[in-house]
């Protein structure tokens, strides 16, 4: 747009935000990044449950592409599962009944739940706050219903023994290591396509409209267009998490799109650190791990999870990792006013 100000102005006329908001340098995002993805990478021969482990990053893209939406661009939705669950049904279809191979159902899945942010995104953008909620709100409980009825999702039952195959032909994802570490690879690509939205011009100005829409706009910027390109990436991601959930469980339910997961996903992002790069991947492990290794409580699960919830947004106003985040940023003011 010729005579329009760069992203650099817009970020220039919300110094508060920004500053609020400022990114760790790449050398420690690039350390921290190094260090979590050792970790992932060993926590299976060190004899933590792969099956466990996937779901969890599964559910760990699902909280970044969620936070993506709400974190760096403002946008509070209630209803994500819905592109969950449209990635894992049309992911677990592709593969069962139309024998396609694992990259291309997955990808299948993805694209769906892409399109179906466009529409959903194109009707909910046209309202702000709770309003904006409550329309994906209602969308998912509308697909929701589609789902429960729909043929080809064989209704309550789910679309079971999903087959893995092998990605391009020769990655046999039968080996549980060998899904794993894929699922790991792909998990890595998404979560630095993520940090790279976040830290482009794009990202720049979707902060931009997030703190301040009307002078994001009196700069030149069409907030409806930013807003919806980043819907859409949050659900095509969303999407891409749910078709690998299908792949690694080998089943697609109605759980996947139910509002309670639109509620789960919510909270992991909210307990790890809102508008943090590294604290849905941390949500999303504690929240799964409780819910793993408290499962002989039964119902009570979400009680224990809910009350830990509670403690930790009293405890931790910013999450876990925007504490941390605040607390490295103390100590580095003290020692520099120090020395």
């Amino acid at each position: 747009m010729a005579g329009v100000p760069g992203p650099g102005a817009a970020a220039r006329a919300l110094p508060t935000a920004a500053a609020a908001s400022a990114p760790p340098g790449r050398s420690t995002f690039a350390i921290a990044t190094a260090v979590m993805m050792a970790a992932l990478a060993i926590a299976p021969l060190g004899g933590v449950y792969p099956i466990f482990l996937m779901q969890a990053l599964c559910f760990a893209l699902f909280a970044c592409a969620f936070n993506l939406l709400i974190g760096f661009g403002g946008l509070l939705s209630f209803g994500h599962a819905m592109f969950l669950g449209t990635g894992s049904y049309v992911c677990a279809h592709a593969a069962k009944e139309w024998g396609l191979s694992p990259e291309l159902a997955i990808l299948a899945g993805a694209a769906a739940a892409a399109i179906i942010g466009v529409i959903a995104g194109t009707l909910a953008i046209r309202r702000q706050g709770i309003y904006f909620a409550m329309i994906t709100l209602a969308l998912s409980q509308m697909l929701f219903f589609f789902y429960l009825q729909a043929p080809f999702t064989h209704g309550e039952d789910g679309i079971q023994a999903v087959p893995r195959g092998k990605m391009f032909g020769f990655i046999d994802l039968s080996d549980t290591l060998t899904m794993y570490y894929t699922v790991l690879v792909i998990f890595l690509a998404a979560f630095l396509f993520i940090y790279r939205i976040v830290h482009s011009p794009f990202g720049q100005v979707l902060k931009a409209i997030r703190e301040n829409e009307p002078r994001a706009i009196s700069l030149g910027y069409s907030s409806d267009k930013f807003k919806l390109l980043a819907f859409t990436l949050s659900a095509a991601l969303s999407g891409l998490a749910g078709a690998m959930k299908a792949i690694v469980v080998q089943l697609a339910t109605l759980t996947d799109v139910h509002w309670t997961m639109s509620g789960e996903v919510v909270l992991m992002t909210l307990l790890g650190g809102m508008g943090t790069i590294f604290g849905p991947v941390v949500g999303a492990f504690a929240i799964i791990g409780l819910e793993n290794y408290l499962a002989q409580f039964g119902q009570w699960v979400t009680v224990i999870t809910g009350v830990i919830f509670v403690a930790c947004v009293l405890a931790f106003r910013r999450g876990i990792v925007g504490e941390l985040g605040a607390w490295w940023a103390r100590r580095g003011a003290s020692r520099h006013g120090t020395s």
